[in-house]
């Protein structure tokens, strides 16, 4: 399946820098705004040691990581919901990622302007969900003028007719709610509701990025940073992921060797970057199952309780329509075990149904006749 994630942030918080740290490329990032004009993709693998362990059992060719596209997202200024900066075309480009990544800038530069005269990560954030905010509004006011005229069309169907009310019903509780700026309410609503109705920018599931001074990372020093602190306060430390774009991009930028020598010396424990990729996984509810063999181990990601002939889908639409059935075993029972052979004699590979529902790490064989 698709993953994308979009890097948004106001001008010259950091995000080319992140972006090109995360996917090895170079993007320009340069001391001004809307250097990124253009959204850029690029495609970043989803770190897994399991991955490696399987490989060893199987004496595999090669490896087939699961992935995460990152989009580097145009700076957002004040007013863009109503065209201001490059307005419109950033909110497109939002409505088409999975999950957006607030890119804060929590360190203090006079020779890096900022789109705003004080550094306060808080504020950005805020200058950025009203933008999608007001956008919201916007969709959901013209979603209900088609709604109303479709009203009076099907009055006579009645199926058709509950649910374009159901969905005004809606539409209306979340304009109200997104009016009040009560963002988590909104998202409540739309997961508690069975009513399909548009995508909105600002329910969509978040991380948040407190971009760092580089010399804030030996011991941890950026918990004491006020910014970042603020950024905990109100969103969580399971939420707000500390880095430092320029120390990112500059290890992004060296062999593994060297940037394990540069991680000691400046008291990086893990790569915000491999943090960033997981988080990003993990926060769209995703999982990865794998097919092995001597050519390859491949990660699949799924979203949490798909059941198996579903996720035979992910890898062959004819492996889900002529679904018999699976053979399945955890990746933890086959490192422990040490080979396939091993698990059939304790009795740890299972034959399972259409409905069993997969489990992260599961091995899965699908057994199929079309």
């Amino acid at each position: 399946m698709s993953i994308k994630a979009g890097l948004v942030g106001l001008p010259n918080v950091g995000k080319s820098t992140l972006f090109n740290a995360l996917t090895r490329s170079n993007v320009p990032a340069e001391n001004y705004p809307f250097c990124t004009i253009d959204p850029h993709v690029a495609i970043t693998p989803v770190p897994d040691p399991r991955m490696h362990k399987l490989q060893t059992i199987y004496n595999s060719q090669k490896l087939i990581q699961a992935t995460v596209s990152f989009v580097d997202i145009a700076g957002l200024v004040k007013g863009a919901a109503s065209g201001e900066g490059l307005g419109n075309q950033f909110l497109s480009h939002i409505r088409e990622v999975d999950l957006i990544i607030h890119v804060l800038r929590c360190f203090e530069d006079p020779l890096i302007t900022h789109a705003t005269s004080t550094i306060d990560p808080l504020d950005d954030y805020h200058i950025i969900m009203t933008e999608l905010i007001l956008k919201d509004l916007e969709a959901i006011t013209k979603r209900l003028e088609r709604l109303e005229h479709d009203r009076k069309k099907y009055q006579s169907q009645p199926p058709v007719f509950k649910g374009i009310v159901d969905e005004i019903e809606l539409l209306q509780a979340l304009y109200r709610t997104l009016g009040k700026e009560e963002v988590t309410t909104a998202q409540s609503a739309l997961a508690a509701s069975k009513v399909t109705t548009i995508p909105l920018l600002s329910t969509k599931k978040y991380l948040i990025v407190a971009n760092v001074a580089e010399s804030e990372l030996e011991n941890n020093a950026f918990q004491s940073n006020p910014h970042y602190q603020k950024l905990v306060e109100r969103f969580g430390t399971e939420q707000v992921i500390p880095i430092s774009a320029k120390i990112e991009y500059e290890l992004s930028q060296l062999t593994d060797e060297d940037a394990s020598d540069m991680m000691s010396l400046v008291g990086l424990q893990t790569s915000g970057l491999d943090t960033i990729i997981q988080r990003t996984y993990h926060a769209l509810d995703l999982i990865t199952f794998f097919t092995c063999g001597p050519k390859e181990i491949h990660a699949w990601p799924i979203r949490h309780g798909t059941p198996v002939r579903q996720a035979a889908g992910e890898i062959h639409s004819d492996l889900e329509r002529g679904f018999i059935c699976a053979d399945v075993y955890n990746c933890q029972d086959i490192l422990t075990a040490g080979s396939e052979s091993a698990l059939k004699d304790k009795g740890l590979i299972r034959r399972e149904g259409q409905d069993y529902v997969v489990k992260d790490g599961d091995c899965i064989l699908v057994k199929f006749n079309v």
